[in-house]
């Protein structure tokens, strides 16, 4: 899986997306960080995925799904639905 396919949208500060970050890089998980405070166009994205809310880490996948907020156990279950790992 290329990182093409996984986009992570978050900011550096963001306990929630250190977390999702740790463990894509623990399962070797390919993917894009954008990061919402260098990048306003960024931010207005997670705004438009979240109806308005601007809840930060946003995952989005390759089949057009995407998790906001992801405990571990959710994200490691959505990469294993895709067989990413």
């Amino acid at each position: 899986m290329s990182k093409d396919q996984i986009t992570m949208y978050g900011a550096d500060w963001c306990g929630d997306c250190r977390r999702s970050k740790r463990l894509l890089e623990e399962l070797n998980v390919e993917y894009t960080h954008i990061d919402v405070d260098a990048d306003l166009s960024a931010a207005d994205k997670v705004k438009e995925i979240n109806r308005g809310a601007q809840s930060i880490p946003v995952i989005v996948f390759s089949d057009g799904t995407h998790l906001t907020e992801p405990s571990d156990i959710d994200l490691k279950a959505k990469l294993e639905a895709l067989k990413i790992i």
